[in-house]
């Protein structure tokens, strides 16, 4: 069975406070975007009752293969539901370290394709735990739709948003962001924003009022990402932002920008918004 992670954007992003288990609760609204990971799983009895052998190419990501979030879920679910033995191919095209949650897609699709792959039944809730063992972000990309997150992100509300004819550039600078050391950077705010009701207006509304405080920090780590936030405004975009804790940058455009119309130093992506939403 083969299915296709996709990565998310970030419309805001405002940290709280930090909590007593050394987490911060946030606030954000979460958008998936066609941009995809592939991740194929096959049954192997051959290998043996609970045994994965698991193969990644494509984009390179550091560290054991092993210790991916794809054998991570392949392991929660073992614990549950004994599995036969699978062979488990992830290409990677997402950029690592870019705020679009691409490690936390191919968790939560592993988790999904077990489950429909395997007939296993879990339903929602159980998915929904074990995607919260897996980290922050993987709970939602078991929705496939906008989402609020609150809490440290698990905790997600269905949002409507009309973005049917605009058309994302996300620009990917090639550095590397570490979450962690960006959260230690971000000063909480102490206050809550109404997300739901600044993203209710049209998105030429949205900049200035639509913040994702990550930004101060990872800017002055890496200037050449914030000259890129500036550079997709002058280059008429209705709102632009970092994504998460970066380092990939985005602009929401109303009309799909004229070829040659953005001078922006740095591989980029035109997509489409709004599809399937």
């Amino acid at each position: 069975m083969l299915t296709f992670p996709c990565a998310k954007i970030n419309l805001g992003l405002n940290v709280l406070r930090v909590r007593d288990d050394g987490y911060r609760d946030i606030e954000s609204v979460l958008v998936p975007i066609p941009l995809c990971d592939a991740l194929e799983a096959v049954v192997d009895p051959a290998l043996g009752d609970g045994r994965i052998a698991f193969v990644r190419t494509g984009r390179a990501v550091p560290g054991d293969p092993y210790d991916d979030l794809v054998v991570r879920a392949h392991g929660l679910v073992n614990a549950l539901r004994p599995l036969p033995g699978l062979r488990v191919h992830l290409h990677k095209v997402l950029p690592i370290g870019a705020g679009l949650g691409g490690g936390s897609s191919d968790g939560a699709h592993m988790l999904l394709l077990l489950d429909r792959l395997l007939g296993l039944g879990l339903g929602r809730a159980v998915l929904h735990e074990l995607a919260a063992q897996l980290g922050s972000d993987p709970p939602f990309f078991l929705h496939g739709v906008p989402c609020l997150a609150e809490g440290r992100g698990e905790r997600l509300t269905p949002l409507p948003l009309a973005l049917e004819g605009h058309w994302l550039v996300l620009v990917d600078p090639g550095i590397h962001v570490g979450t962690a050391g960006v959260y230690a950077r971000t000063q909480p705010t102490g206050r809550s924003v109404d997300l739901a009701a600044v993203l209710a207006g049209p998105v030429g509304t949205w900049q200035g009022r639509l913040v994702n405080v990550m930004e101060e920090a990872v800017f002055a780590m890496h200037p050449s990402i914030g000259h890129l936030k500036e550079a997709l405004l002058a280059a008429g975009a209705a709102y632009a932002s970092m994504s998460g804790s970066g380092s990939s940058v985005y602009g929401i455009f109303t009309e799909r920008p004229r070829p040659g119309s953005l001078a922006l130093g740095a591989p980029h992506r035109l997509l489409p918004l709004g599809l399937g939403q």
